[in-house]
């Protein structure tokens, strides 16, 4: 009974050994030569100008670190041609490698492939960030973490994001490509809806994140300081008069104008707010967008009153000085 114990023990472990790739001196290849056992993400498409690090198991000699060329090929140690890199995954390129091998002079060629440093695919955010650059990927990323990897919106970010897909720069196109690589679209996005997730964007290689720095608001008209109000963050209409150290005394409160420039066009849409309703409740108090117009006008009538009041008072002085 032992021994029969002891032999199926050894031939498990023998098995064992065999599935995991382990050779008659002791030592193991690479991860990814095992089928079945390699974990690592085979989403990354080799792209131009990356590096790549080739490594031919018990065969040294064959080792190698190579760049992608412009063409999209590498050129391997004992072979006459070149192959194409461009656009596969490492396991994939370490398939043709291994091929080439065997059909020139090893009989089971185990090759590893590993993209060492990856020049080609890369997201760049620029902008009110607080850490502006280029960010290389080897993974499908949501736009949030690229904006938490920058080191989010910096003290002069206002609200607004764009971000500018220009394609990929080796031209691999994956089923879940949204536009084609040979076209540009910019998209705008809220900050704080991508902060708190009501939108998202997956990245793709090539694409550009720019932050916005603030927002720019006008007041003009009848208010105590005209002039320009920086936005870092969503105000209203009555937050926006405040900024403006709030309205003269001749100032018309039911006729608030707030004029928005069309998109794609350069005419604006005027919207009339009466601010006795908003202070009363009757009305909610209007969030203003990036370059409103705010304008404030001039009652007349209290215009006169106040004029006469003020004739009055600059009058009054003099009358009590003649009186005997």
């Amino acid at each position: 009974m032992r021994n029969l114990r002891f032999i199926l023990t050894l031939v498990f472990t023998v098995s064992v050994l065999h599935v995991v790739g382990v050779s008659q001196d002791g030592s193991t290849p690479p991860d990814n030569i095992v089928a079945g056992l390699q974990t690592k993400n085979d989403r990354y498409r080799i792209g131009f100008q990356d590096i790549l690090e080739i490594q031919v198991f018990q065969h040294p000699s064959l080792n190698q670190r190579v760049a992608v060329g412009a063409n999209g090929t590498i050129m391997l140690f004992r072979l006459d041609k070149p192959l194409i890199a461009v656009c596969k995954t490492e396991r994939e390129l370490a398939g043709v490698i291994a091929d080439a091998y065997k059909n020139r002079f090893i009989r089971d060629p185990q090759v590893n492939v590993v993209v060492s440093e990856q020049r080609s695919q890369s997201v760049a955010v620029i902008g009110a960030v607080e850490k502006p650059g280029t960010y290389f990927i080897n993974r499908r990323y949501h736009l949030l973490e690229m904006l938490a990897m920058a080191g989010g919106p910096n003290k002069e970010s206002g609200t607004r994001l764009l971000v500018a897909r220009t394609g990929s720069t080796t031209q691999c196109r994956d089923k879940g490509d949204e536009t084609d690589g040979d076209q540009i679209a910019v998209m705008d996005f809220k900050i704080r809806d991508v902060q708190e997730g009501k939108q998202t964007l997956w990245m793709q290689p090539g694409d550009v994140v720019s932050l916005l720095k603030a927002d720019i608001i006008y007041v003009y008209g009848n208010v105590n300081k005209q002039g320009t109000v920086e936005v870092r963050e969503p105000i209203t209409l009555t937050q926006a008069l405040v900024a403006a150290e709030g309205m003269k005394n001749t100032a018309k409160k039911d006729k608030i104008r707030v004029l928005r420039q069309i998109s794609g066009k350069a005419d604006r849409q005027e919207f009339v707010y009466d601010l006795n309703d908003i202070d009363k409740g009757k009305v909610k108090d209007p969030f203003l967008e990036p370059n409103d117009i705010v304008a404030v006008s001039e009652d007349k009538v209290k215009t006169i009153l106040y004029g006469l009041a003020n004739s009055i008072k600059s009058s009054v002085p003099s009358i009590i000085y003649r009186t005997p």
